[in-house]
């Protein structure tokens, strides 16, 4: 915990657990730890609703909980849609903790050494680079919950942590502070506390690609592969993923520029000198490509290898394409990546109204209270009185923020139109400033 968050501990700090062994342990090294600094445990239990004996494993924690002299509370999840369950749970599980929990900045994960392991194989039978071998950080900040509102009442028992001004809308860290800790030696120290836990059963299903790779790993360790040497493997993986990063940073430094238009406004573009982009090693040229789709697309994933490397082919043959809800296009002198519009079309909302446009555009000015945005599109490209001699081509220029008066465009001002200064960007929603950070941050 000091090499996560010290010396200055917060206050307060919530626990995520679920009952299993690895989150028990913590629990117990937790109040160990945190008495003896004065820090504050929240304890908070997601029932996913997958199981019928979740709702005892959440009542189990509370139980222990009210023995240690922590508050808890139980959150519960309604699945909608398809898709994958497993992401879907982890993302919903997120959420309903960032909706829960006030003012506290931190939130505990009891993720282990054989967690690292069993990630490192699962995505090396992906194929994955550099980037998926790494292993996952001690600190992850994790971005606000779009749904802001109350958890109500009958998703919710327990303790509600205080909110008030410290309250960080943004998002809280992740810390996971058991990532050198194997899950024998946890429930070991479980074991010689008689401490309590329980066993899921899920993690013995055999449909689960963890659990397939958990037991391949008991056969693998005969010949060296132990979850110590996979976990160690991908710590290596993370130094050299921070190398690559930083060698990523320096290339966009020497030939990268973020869009501008008229009176240097804004466009949310990113363009690269041909030339040099053109004679970059493939793996930075990779890892920019990558960056600049996500970025752009304010995505929360990069996009898939396969198609990344597709797109990187065609534009290193003079071409262009879409993926990630963009366009990369190789224009005379640079690479241009921009939203593509097919992405933006449909997307309306109104002036004055809270939240971002396409999720990275905050769009006012006093006089078009009320009035629609949406993409400037061909008919607002047809509108334009005069083309600015500072401003993106036609096939950028689409997908811009416009301000419409019924039919009639009223601003875009990266094509200086209107009075200005109506659209403001916020990469990644705001959570970054600029890309060369956004290189180093994801």
């Amino acid at each position: 915990m000091g090499a996560a968050l010290g010396p200055d501990f917060p206050g307060d700090i919530a626990l995520a657990v679920s009952g299993g062994g690895d989150s028990m342990a913590m629990l117990t090294l937790a109040h160990n730890w945190a008495h003896r600094w004065g820090v504050r445990l929240w304890v908070v239990t997601v029932d996913h609703g997958l199981r019928p004996e979740a709702a005892d494993e959440a009542r189990m924690v509370a139980s222990e909980c009210a023995l240690l002299g922590h508050p808890h509370a139980t959150l519960r999840w309604h699945r909608e849609g398809a898709g994958n369950l497993m992401e879907a749970a982890r993302n919903a599980r997120l959420s309903l903790i960032d909706r829960w929990r006030g003012g506290l900045g931190h939130v505990l994960m009891a993720h282990t050494r054989d967690d690292v392991a069993e990630t490192f194989l699962m995505r090396l039978a992906r194929g994955s680079g550099v980037d998926g071998l790494s292993a996952m950080a001690a600190t992850r900040r994790i971005e606000g919950a779009s749904d802001k509102s109350p958890l109500p009442e009958q998703d919710r028992d327990g303790a509600l942590p205080p909110g008030g001004a410290d309250t960080d809308a943004e998002g809280f860290t992740l810390v996971r502070p058991c990532l050198d800790m194997g899950r024998e030696e946890l429930r070991h120290y479980l074991r010689t506390l008689k401490g309590r836990w329980v066993d899921d059963p899920s993690n013995d299903d055999p449909g689960f690609d963890r659990v397939r790779i958990r037991r391949s790993l008991r056969h693998l360790a005969e010949v060296g592969l132990t979850a110590e040497t996979l976990s160690a493997t991908a710590h290596r993986m993370t130094r050299a993923r921070e190398a690559l990063r930083l060698r990523a940073r320096e290339a966009w430094q020497r030939m990268g520029t973020e869009g501008a238009g008229a009176g240097g406004a804004r466009t949310g573009d990113l363009l690269f000198a041909r030339e040099l982009f053109e004679d970059l090693d493939r793996d930075t040229a990779m890892r920019l490509l990558a960056a600049a789709l996500q970025y752009v697309a304010s995505a929360i994933h990069r996009p898939r290898a396969e198609a990344l490397e597709n797109l990187l082919d065609r534009l290193l043959g003079g071409g262009g394409g879409t993926l990630h809800g963009c366009e990369a296009r190789m224009e005379r002198d640079a690479l241009r990546i921009f939203r593509e519009l097919k992405s933006v079309d449909q997307h309306r909302a109104v002036v004055g109204a809270p939240g971002l446009w396409d999720s990275r555009w905050r769009i006012f000015h006093p006089d078009f209270n009320g009035m629609e945005v949406r993409a400037l599109g061909e008919d607002g490209w047809r509108q334009l009185p005069d083309r600015p001699a500072v401003a993106p081509p036609h096939h950028a220029a689409r997908s811009l923020p416009a301000i419409w008066d019924g039919a009639a465009l009223v601003a875009c001002d990266a094509l200086d139109v209107g009075p200005g200064q109506t659209a403001t960007l916020c990469p990644m929603s705001g959570r970054v400033d600029g890309f060369d950070r956004f290189l180093l941050s994801h």
